[in-house]
């Protein structure tokens, strides 16, 4: 599984761009956390109940240049994962990375021939103070391996092993071309 962070200034941005896909019927909502509810315990389906769920969150801290997370997590194509299942993953990784009390919304994209899940919260919490994001990049790597072990998914560590070894083999004189031969190695 692969995860990509974006940081942003605008809250409607990054909700807009998931509420046109639940739109076009390439996404819907699929779980969050403190968020305006329907009676099956899923977000509200009106984007501007969201932005009231962030709100005060917001404007607790002014000073935060790039207050709003957009998060994409992509399964491997070969990951069969239920909407439940999605929906545990995506709140597990927020509590594996320090948002799990935060509000935020999931939303499942099928926009792609591999379905994937957009997260989108704050990175500030209720009482102003911007969530440390020391080392995002590295906790947010481990909390995917760790999820990859527990959810059964195609391990990236393996995957990315199993492209590259049929590009990394040693060079050999008698194949000829020994100068494109290193330079292919080195590429790799």
């Amino acid at each position: 599984m692969v995860a990509k962070i974006n940081r942003g200034v605008s809250l409607y941005g990054a909700l807009a761009y998931n509420w046109q896909k639940v739109d076009d019927r390439t996404a819907r909502i699929i779980s969050g956390n403190g968020m305006i509810t329907d009676s099956a315990n899923c977000p509200d389906m009106n984007m501007q109940n969201a932005i009231y769920c962030f709100r005060k969150y917001l404007l607790a801290n002014k000073n935060t240049d790039k207050p709003i997370l957009h998060i994409s997590l992509n399964p491997s194509l070969d990951d069969n994962l239920s909407e439940k299942q999605l929906a545990i993953l995506a709140d597990e990784y927020m509590r594996k990375m320090g948002y799990g009390s935060q509000p935020y919304i999931v939303f499942l994209h099928e926009d792609i021939e591999r379905r994937h899940i957009h997260i989108v919260s704050t990175c500030v919490n209720e009482r102003g103070e911007k969530i440390d994001d020391s080392y995002e990049w590295n906790r947010s790597m481990r909390a995917c391996r760790e999820l990859e072990r527990k959810f059964g998914l195609q391990q990236v560590a393996d995957k990315r092993r199993e492209l590259l070894e049929p590009y990394l083999k040693k060079a050999d004189y008698r194949d000829g071309d020994v100068k494109r031969q290193i330079g292919n190695i080195l590429k790799s």
